[in-house]
């Protein structure tokens, strides 16, 4: 990991509102791989901050479950099965297994980031989700999920800077 994180796109601050959302949520996406960047497959399995069962390999996983729900089953009212929790494992995307990899799990996070930008692409910002898309009725807009994506993101970069840290001793802003 480089202390820069130079690859990273930088959001505009001049931009429209649309831009400026998408822009900032590119930037954690890109902070979330830069934090896994360098590391093997133990290394993003490893639970650094014991008792937690934070991992970044688990973050990954966590985040494209939450692309998921959020853009495509609450947004567009999607039914789609988890990809990692199941009944008897509902924490599954932070609990796996030695056959769970990294290049997997990397693989299905960015798929899910994809099929999110084409589920709101040309879609206003004012486009609410149908009630009996969220399990309590409630209705968003696609600005709150937009925001709320940022927040997710935000909220387990701070994580896996710790955890990076705590790895291999990396840092970066």
């Amino acid at each position: 990991m480089t202390n820069s994180g130079s690859h990273r796109p930088e959001p505009s601050t001049t931009a429209n509102e649309r831009d400026m959302l998408d822009g900032w949520l590119d930037y954690h996406r890109s902070t979330l791989a830069w934090k896994c960047e360098g590391l093997g497959d133990e290394q993003l399995r490893r639970n650094a901050l014991a008792p937690s069962e934070l991992s970044l390999l688990g973050l990954v996983r966590h985040m494209a479950e939450v692309e998921r729900y959020w853009f495509r089953e609450i947004m567009l009212g999607e039914e789609l099965p988890d990809l990692y929790s199941t009944p008897d494992n509902v924490d599954g995307d932070f609990r796996f297994t030695s056959k769970d990899t990294w290049s997997d799990s990397e693989r299905v996070w960015r798929t899910e980031i994809e099929l999110a930008r084409q589920s709101v692409q040309g879609r206003s910002l004012d486009l609410v989700s149908r009630p009996e898309s969220h399990r309590r009725g409630e209705v968003f807009s696609l600005r709150w999920v937009y925001t709320h994506m940022i927040e997710e993101y935000a909220r387990h970069n701070g994580h896996a800077d710790l955890l990076r840290e705590h790895i291999d001793g990396a840092t970066g802003e």
